[in-house]
């Protein structure tokens, strides 16, 4: 008990302290003379402005995050991967994580430069240039050594010491008077902005000071209240830094010439009172405690990893999720950092390893804007922050942090875009059974659909006179014996329309049906889940079809706009439920239905033998609707190596006129129907449009032809039988002719 009380004792103060100290670290002491020296006073001032366009509103999503739910181990990681999913939270935590145990190196290589003094009294002396590494390499084992030993109660203690080192320098800094040469206060060059071509170049350079925002959120595991710390620390940490860039900025201008600020690293030694010593001080204070902070809190998020088994090896993430008994730290993760870490050390190069950072760091802090917008724009009643955002800021923060990637290095935003593929794909193989995305995306499709569809209700959508697109509802009883209506739905969903497929079940809505109509469902998602389906599924519980087709043409369909088609599926060969579709055409055509009935047959369908359509130009409003939907049909994938035949009767004498009328209606379209794919036939007194298309069509994939309701209802069955030697065949009824523009 004791030690979870110690692991989770940490109030607000660790949080501040973690972030400012790394916001007010190494770039400031090294690159922010050289900022101002290249950019101007103004031009420096943009640079924090847009640095700030993406800390701000990322410290403000944060802070509203950790105060809707309890933020535990892993801080940003976890916020992401349970939003995101843990697939995609594992594949931006990895990059979190590399980021934050790149940041130990980058903050103990510039560690090494406060000791400048030291490098140049050896030149001079012993004509030696030592490498930096001779005292980062040193300087990584000791600090690793104490996290290892000490564990993060021991760092927080350093980090108030340290910080009040950093104070007191960047107080004497501000005291100090200015170089010789230097402007004069009151002339303060706030028109100075200059070299703006190498604006994203600087600001690849001092990026990694805008970074220490999020630096004490991964302490969330350890905090005693993370709804509360996270919030007060980080956006006072955030303030706090920028008020400080800008006066730092100002006293940078006004007191070195520019030649002075681009020649001397460390100018602002000049500058203070003490200089010599307490900016060297500040110096290794302020990269000492960034390097403590990211040496906590990047073990966190490895450990937080190995917990949701984001490894592929079992036991890397047992090993690597372990906690030290007596105090919780996680010594494993650590470990591991602390390696990483000094290969980066080894290479020593302060602005390539500045840009690295970079790159990891915009894409999580891109992913916390984005969540933040998207639970605003999702509006879950489950969603309820004590602090809140605003959407627009946290869209901003998206949108420019995937900009200053591309803007500081595209080759490296590349790179760790594909990076991030890459480890998507290998996660996504080993964790197939794991959700991509949760509800965040649900959440924010249900606020799209919801709005579209009272859009398309308030433009008139149900006007005849707006071009026309199908929107067709099926229901059948006989979907687990046959597929095919639902195929048909399909084909005229995939590109433009919608359908609906209703699954019947004889009786009343009871208990038993309803669990029935759950599980049939299940089965029935289950079978049509593929990549080319979109067909909304549902079930519908009635004692009669009529009643289930007086349920479900009064509803609009899911998409926004109302349905306009029935379809009725019957088995050719043995249409036993043919009668009772019969019966039910007149309450279709008192709804101003387009009707279409689908005699399936047993032959199996082969798409590339192509649809055969049957246009009789005495039906014009079917023959419009006929050629549409062979255009509808031919446009999803399972027809794209397939073809339509036009066939059109005529009386003796007609030819010319049809052949006239049938050009201008594919010509109107632009239909994909060439000349050698249309044939039109003289019908004489003994030949018959059925026994033409039995000798036509006998081996088309499938046959479009039309019909007359008022026909079925006298003699239905005889009509739409005789077709013995044709295959599956779409009985086409048109409310109205349809316009082919």
């Amino acid at each position: 008990m004791k030690a979870t009380e110690k692991k989770s004792g940490f109030g607000t103060a660790p949080v501040y302290f973690t972030a400012i100290s790394t916001i007010i670290g190494a770039i400031v002491f090294l690159r922010f003379g050289f900022a101002v020296g290249t950019l101007g006073f103004c031009g420096t001032l943009l640079l924090i402005i847009m640095g700030h366009a993406v800390t701000i509103p990322t410290a403000l999503a944060i802070s509203e995050l950790a105060t809707n739910k309890r933020v535990e181990g892993g801080g940003e990681y976890f916020i992401i991967s349970r939003s995101f999913g843990l697939n995609i939270g594992a594949t931006i935590g990895i990059a979190l994580y590399l980021s934050q145990a790149i940041s130990v190196a980058f903050y103990i290589i510039a560690f090494a430069e406060s000791f400048e003094f030291l490098f140049n009294f050896v030149t001079r002396q012993f004509s030696i240039i030592l490498p930096r590494q001779v005292i980062s390499l040193p300087a990584i084992v000791v600090l690793g050594m104490m996290i290892l030993r000490k564990g993060s109660a021991t760092g927080v203690k350093m980090l108030y010491a340290v910080n009040a080192i950093l104070f007191v320098s960047l107080l004497l800094f501000f005291l100090g008077k200015p170089t010789e040469g230097s402007l004069a206060t009151s002339q303060l060059p706030l028109w100075d902005m200059r070299n703006m071509g190498d604006f994203f170049m600087v600001f690849a350079i001092c990026f990694p000071a805008f970074t220490g925002v999020t630096a004490g959120v991964g302490l969330s595991g350890d905090l005693k209240n993370p709804a509360r710390s996270i919030p007060l620390g980080t956006i006072l940490a955030t303030l706090t830094g920028m008020v400080v860039y800008i006066l730092l900025i100002w006293k940078l201008a006004v007191s070195a010439s520019p030649e002075e600020l681009l020649s001397d690293q460390l100018i602002m030694g000049k500058i203070a009172i003490g200089g010599a010593v307490i900016i060297p001080l500040g110096l290794a204070a302020s990269t000492l405690t960034s390097a403590l902070g990211s040496l906590m809190v990047a073990p966190r998020t490895l450990q937080a990893l190995a917990k949701d088994t984001s490894f592929p090896s079992t036991r890397l993430n047992t090993w690597l999720a372990e906690s030290r008994s007596h105090d919780g730290e996680p010594a494993n993760a650590t470990l591991v950092t602390l390696l990483l870490a000094s290969v980066f050390v080894a290479l020593g190069n302060v602005n390539a390893v500045a840009e690295i950072i970079s790159m990891f760091f915009l894409v999580s802090y891109g992913s916390l804007c984005l969540i933040s917008f998207l639970n605003h724009f999702g509006s879950s009643p489950s969603y309820r922050p004590s602090f809140r955002s605003k959407w627009y800021l946290s869209l901003m923060g998206f949108v420019i942090a995937v900009i200053v990637m591309f803007k500081i290095n595209t080759p490296y935003a590349l790179a760790a875009s594909l990076l991030i593929v890459i480890i998507y794909s290998c996660i996504n193989h080993y964790h197939g059974d794991r959700a991509g995305l949760e509800s965040l995306f649900a959440n924010t499709l249900f606020q799209i659909s919801r709005k579209l569809q009272v859009y398309l209700q308030k433009s008139g959508s149900r006007q005849k006179e707006k071009e026309w697109r199908p929107g067709v509802i099926c229901i059948s009883k006989d979907s687990f014996k046959r597929e095919r209506a639902f195929r048909l739905l399909n084909w005229l969903s995939y590109s433009y329309g919608f359908g609906t497929y209703l699954h019947r079940i004889d009786g009343y809505y009871s208990r038993t049906t309803s669990q029935q109509a759950t599980e049939e469902l299940a089965k029935l998602i289950e079978l049509y889940e593929t990549s080319h389906n979109h067909v909304y599924v549902d079930t519908i519980i009635s004692p009669s079809y009529t009643s289930a087709i007086v349920q479900a043409i009064q509803v609009p369909g899911i998409s926004g706009m109302e349905n306009n088609m029935v379809v009725f599926e019957y088995d050719k060969e043995n249409p036993e439920n043919l009668p009772e579709i019969i019966d039910n055409i007149r309450l279709i055509k008192a709804g101003n239905f387009d009707m279409c009935l689908l005699a399936s047959a047993s032959r199996e369908i082969v798409c590339s033998r192509g649809i055969h359509v049957w246009i009789d130009f005495n039906e014009p409003e079917n023959a419009s609707l006929l050629i549409l939907l062979s255009f509808i049909v031919l446009g999803h994938p399972d027809w794209k190596k397939s073809f339509i035949k036009v066939f059109s009767t005529c009386k003796p004498g007609q030819f010319e006129e049809t052949r006239r009328e049938l050009e201008a209606l594919i010509t109107a379209g632009r239909l994909p129907i060439t000349e050698k794919n249309v044939e039109i036939i003289e019908i004489i007194h003994e030949s018959s449009v059925k026994n033409l298309i039995n000798e036509k069509s006998a081996t088309a994939a499938m046959v479009m032809t039309g019909f007359r309701p008022e026909a079925l209802r006298q003699n239905g069955e005889v009509v739409l039988g005789g077709y013995d030697e044709a295959g599956t065949i779409l009985f086409v009824n048109s409310q109205y002719q349809k316009e082919i523009i």
